[in-house]
């Protein structure tokens, strides 16, 4: 076979990987990137040691462990500790003042991927003194990725990006404050741990985590369709305490349902919404 027939029979594949995906599993992937999607799944395939791309749709169908370590390649994020630092102004500036109302404050970080964004928020709220009140829920469904998570260790030549949103985002000290070097590696301050719990949870299949004040579910709707944007955000209505803020990502909305009706939108540009109904 030319190549060019090969490279036309495995776009054809990969289509029908993501066909199989979209309507096994409600996850939604036909619209990514082409070019990084074709490389995830060339890198799979090798993994999985199949010859062909098509051979892994009868196995992604009946392996629930496939499917994890497939998606987790897929909508694992690309991310950094203090991303969109004006959005963790808001929350500083903004959200933080009604949290401290409150005895108690519980934060659900909704696919938290690898850990960086539920650290950030760890290391604001103790910079604003409510960390010792607070308990923060960081789940994820792909069980390797929240392992990293909850190590919280992360590569060294991150740390100059990472420190510079750190500072933007209004930071009272110094972010080296708050982890260690080890070689090429960082390690996150444990005490950041103390009031965090790292657990496996399905946004498409699980129920309602906790009854909490805070959500932050940043760019992970944006992998999901419509009827599934829909359940999530009744997953996060249900779960939030009157008054309760949910924080989106700056190209996620409430746009499915009336939720329309159900929150008063904070912040326009970081889509933060407090529950009114």
């Amino acid at each position: 076979m030319h190549r060019a027939d090969t490279l036309e029979v495995e776009e054809l594949e990969i289509d029908l990987l993501l066909e199989a995906l979209h309507r096994r599993y409600g996850y939604d992937f036909r619209d990514y990137a082409r070019a990084s999607l074709r490389r995830k799944v060339r890198h799979i395939a090798t993994t999985v040691g199949v010859a062909q791309v098509s051979d892994l749709i009868p196995r992604l169908l009946h392996d629930p462990e496939l499917f994890g370590s497939v998606v987790g390649a897929f909508a694992t994020p690309v991310t950094e500790m203090f991303r969109d630092p004006l959005f963790f102004k808001f929350v500083r500036d903004s959200v933080v003042p009604h949290l401290k109302t409150w005895p108690f404050v519980r934060i659900w970080v909704a696919g938290c991927a690898t850990g960086e964004e539920v650290y950030s928020l760890a290391i604001l709220l103790k910079e604003e003194g409510i960390y010792e009140r607070c308990t923060l829920f960081a789940t994820d469904f792909v069980d390797p990725v929240l392992r990293r998570a909850r190590d919280g260790i992360y590569p060294l030549r991150n740390m100059k990006t990472n420190s510079a949103n750190y500072q933007r985002a209004g930071g009272r000290a110094t972010l080296s404050d708050y982890y260690h070097a080890d070689y090429d590696s960082v390690i996150m301050e444990a005490g950041l741990r103390k009031n965090i719990t790292f657990a496996n949870h399905n946004l498409v299949t699980d129920g309602v985590f906790s009854e909490v004040h805070l959500i932050l579910c940043r760019n992970v709707l944006i992998y999901f369709n419509s009827t599934l944007q829909k359940r999530v955000q009744d997953l996060f209505h249900a779960s939030l305490l009157h008054g309760g803020f949910l924080a989106l990502g700056s190209k996620e909305s409430l746009r499915h349902g009336d939720f329309q009706d159900k929150f008063r939108e904070l912040e326009p540009t970081w889509k933060v919404y407090r529950k009114i109904v």
